[in-house]
């Protein structure tokens, strides 16, 4: 099928840089075309250029009127938990009383109070569940998405999360190292089991592997023996590190050679300096931290030193319940100090890096993947302007329109 967008007030993408990750002033290189089309065939982009420029098409071709609107690429969510039961507002009205998060992780919270909830959906629950959560992410024009387990910390709940993600369309982490449950002795023991009996089995549904490195979850000796296990096993490598300290992460992340760091709220210079001589991507999760009204992480720094940065929504009931990127990009340019330009490469570009999907997705372009947003907006800054995140017309994935407002 040929999907013609016309009539595109502007259309807004990273400019083309090759497959690299961008940095520094390449973070924040964006083309703009006004008056624009693009061209869809077959799921890829055919042709992009402005209404002047338009070929005559012969054959069927399907006509998307884009008159007002403007065109950017389909966004990438590269850290969500889309795979669990219940809900977590009785803490959130904890926390608004004064509760921290690692008190309540503590005391039994957090985590761990969604572990029960999650196990108790079963198959068909949680394949509902992550499918619900997917179209509320395209709705707010995430075409590209990943999503972890670790809200199950046993076999068949991780690996039916697992199934789950893959099902929906995700890429699948396995989060097998995100708390240690109740029946579980130590730390140690739990990963002697998730290693035994659920990474075999998680090797071959999940594309990456994930660990909480924190304090009260798991150090960085037991995050580097969960790592160096599931790299044997052929998985990519994340880390959630930095939330609230310091704990090694980043030296670990670049010595094992892992994709991304994600949080680095507690990030100081030492390890900023050592993001910006790596390939590791710092993924910043700016909703967590208001979520949790903790310190946003030093996303100026990263970037005036060298560091590759992408930004995500960590979608999860706990600590971040909202699966929009054009809030994110928000609090980005608000609360991180970025550009709008850094804050479009940063859901796009080096988002599909973290993925492994940067030849894909992740510009307008030809021969790449036909995913765009469509923004009720005469600017394409609006994608970040616009503070409620309510600003997405239309979304094409695949080169179909898959949602119109």
């Amino acid at each position: 099928m040929r999907l013609l967008v016309r009539d595109l007030a502007q259309l807004a993408t990273p400019a083309d840089g090759g497959v690299v990750l961008r940095r520094r002033a390449e973070l924040a290189a964006v083309d703009v075309l006004e008056n624009a089309f693009v061209l869809c065939n077959d799921g890829l982009i055919e042709l992009v250029g402005e209404m002047r420029g338009l070929p005559r098409l012969d054959g069927d071709v399907e006509e998307l009127d884009a008159r007002g609107l403007c065109a950017l690429p389909g966004l990438v969510d590269c850290h969500t938990h889309p795979a669990w039961g219940g809900d977590r507002v009785a803490e959130f009205s904890l926390r608004a009383a004064g509760a921290t998060y690692e008190e309540l992780h503590a005391s039994g919270g957090g985590i761990l109070s969604t572990v029960n909830a999650t196990r108790a959906l079963g198959r068909d629950g949680l394949r509902e569940r992550v499918a619900r959560h997917r179209g509320w992410m395209l709705r707010h024009g995430t075409t590209t998405w990943e999503g972890k387990s670790g809200y199950g910390l046993d076999r068949d709940t991780e690996l039916e999360s697992l199934g789950a993600v893959r099902a929906a369309g995700g890429s699948p982490t396995w989060l097998g190292a995100h708390a240690v449950p109740p029946e579980s002795a130590d730390a140690d023991a739990y990963l002697d089991f998730a290693l035994t009996e659920v990474l075999p089995h998680a090797a071959r549904l999940a594309d990456a592997a994930d660990v909480f490195l924190e304090r009260g979850a798991f150090d960085a000796g037991q995050a580097r023996r969960y790592l160096e296990a599931c790299r044997v096993a052929g998985l990519a490598l994340r880390l959630h590190g930095d939330q609230f300290t310091e704990g090694g992460a980043i030296p670990l992340a670049v010595e094992l050679g892992a994709r991304s760091v994600d949080h680095l709220e507690a990030t100081g210079a030492d390890g900023i300096g050592a993001l910006a001589a790596s390939d590791v991507v710092g993924v910043l999760l700016p909703a967590s931290a208001l979520f949790l009204d903790r310190p946003m992480p030093p996303a100026r720094a990263l970037v005036d030193a060298g560091a590759a940065i992408a930004l995500a929504t960590d979608f999860n009931p706990g600590s971040s319940f909202t699966t929009s990127l054009p809030l994110i990009c928000s609090l980005a340019c608000t609360q991180l100090h970025l550009s709008p330009a850094e804050a479009l490469t940063a859901v796009t570009v080096n988002a599909a890096h973290v993925l492994g999907a940067a030849d894909r997705v992740g510009r307008v372009a030809r021969g790449l993947a036909a995913d765009l947003v469509l923004l009720e907006a005469p600017d394409w800054r609006y994608l970040a302007y616009q503070l409620a995140g309510d600003i997405v017309a239309a979304v094409v994935k695949d080169g179909r329109l898959a949602y119109r407002r």
